[in-house]
């Protein structure tokens, strides 16, 4: 996912802080943390089960999604709403800003709006 994004990135949390990543080095380094969090519980993977283009230019597009969280016997346990930004930067589309309400990596949010 890294090579997807744009830097420096950025994600508003569930708690309304802003977190920055200037580098690939820096997110990975989150990334490497919070998958060892979700493999404690139990996670395998996480799906993305809707997507919509909210907003949309021929430079940026705003995305509203919920993903759900993958329990290793197979079923859904953590279901949440986020919002990712887009933009095309030097000619390639990238992910440049997360928003969620979840607080950490591990926190179930119990989200069951859209779908």
């Amino acid at each position: 996912m890294v090579g997807e994004l744009h830097f420096p990135h950025l994600r508003l949390s569930g708690t309304n802080q802003i977190q920055v990543w200037n580098t690939a080095e820096d997110i990975n380094e989150a990334f490497d943390e919070q998958t060892c969090r979700l493999k404690e519980e139990g996670w395998i993977r996480t799906d993305s089960d809707f997507i919509e283009a909210i907003q949309s230019g021929p430079d940026k597009v705003h995305l509203t999604m919920v993903q759900s969280r993958i329990h290793r016997d197979g079923g859904e346990y953590n279901r949440f709403q986020t919002l990712w930004l887009f933009i095309r930067d030097g000619g390639r589309w990238g992910v440049k800003f997360r928003s969620s309400f979840l607080v950490n990596a591990t926190e179930n949010t119990n989200f069951r709006g859209i779908k």
